[in-house]
């Protein structure tokens, strides 16, 4: 098998740590935890949790994190999966190096989202959610290099760990591995800095938690925000992939 890349896209409150710590089980594979976030801070300023930290902790460079990330796979690993957040990526015309990867876009219900936020840092307006880059990502990825991203819900993988990383794999054309249902409690070295302030859930985790449908209501104050999400989500919910009596 040659080196393969795996371009996982996705906004916050995703499970988009869980999922990169089903893949990290893998022994095939190495995995980077949100590689854009440092050169996002440095480029926007915004002041989130932890700041000097993450800006310290990695590359702040654009060019230079593109090579690194399309390099040598570290650790003489098969596989690289690398987390994104759509929302770090701040001129999506420039992304043509995603052409060699198999690129993914990861989506969760805009309600599911801003009440899981909401409780670790103010929602000021809607580009914190990612779901307006994930639609420019999307569309620059079928438009302009003709790549057709496959997409996971977060609710469907919740729904049925197995059978949904077993249609991931298939569409990624990778073995599936079963290891991939569980992994050990704790914090990982891949894990970014600001896992501190974000990743309490998934550090506590074994492996995917149920899901556990809610009546999915907010406070009125986002509800302008989720109507536009809403619109967004639908439109890549509606092109997910979708777990059939094969898998």
């Amino acid at each position: 098998m040659k080196s393969f890349y795996i371009a996982m896209w996705s906004g916050p409150r995703n499970i988009s740590s869980a999922l990169m710590r089903s893949f990290e089980n893998r022994s095939d594979c190495f995995v980077s935890d949100e590689p854009f976030y440092p050169y996002f801070l440095t480029k926007t300023k915004l002041k989130h949790p932890l700041y000097d930290e993450i800006i310290q902790s990695g590359l702040t460079d654009y060019k230079q994190i593109i090579k690194y990330i399309t390099g040598v796979i570290p650790l003489s690993k098969k596989i690289w999966y690398q987390k994104h957040m759509a929302h770090h990526i701040l001129d999506i015309k420039n992304i043509d190096w995603v052409k060699h990867m198999k690129n993914c876009i990861l989506i969760r219900h805009p309600s599911d989202v801003i009440t899981s936020y909401s409780k670790q840092n103010k929602i000021e307006n809607i580009e914190q959610l990612g779901y307006i880059q994930q639609i420019q990502i999307y569309k620059r990825l079928t438009d302009y290099l003709d790549i057709h991203p496959i997409i996971i819900d977060a609710e469907d993988l919740l729904s049925n760990p197995l059978k949904m990383l077993t249609l991931l794999c298939r569409k990624l054309q990778i073995k599936f591995d079963p290891k991939m249902l569980s992994w050990s409690i704790g914090i990982r070295k891949t894990d970014g800095v600001w896992a501190k302030h974000w990743y309490k859930n998934v550090e506590s985790s074994s492996g995917f938690k149920p899901y556990n449908k809610t009546d999915r209501k907010i406070p009125a104050k986002y509800h302008s925000i989720n109507d536009i999400c809403l619109e967004h989500y639908n439109f890549l919910h509606q092109k997910r992939i979708i777990i059939n009596n094969n898998c």
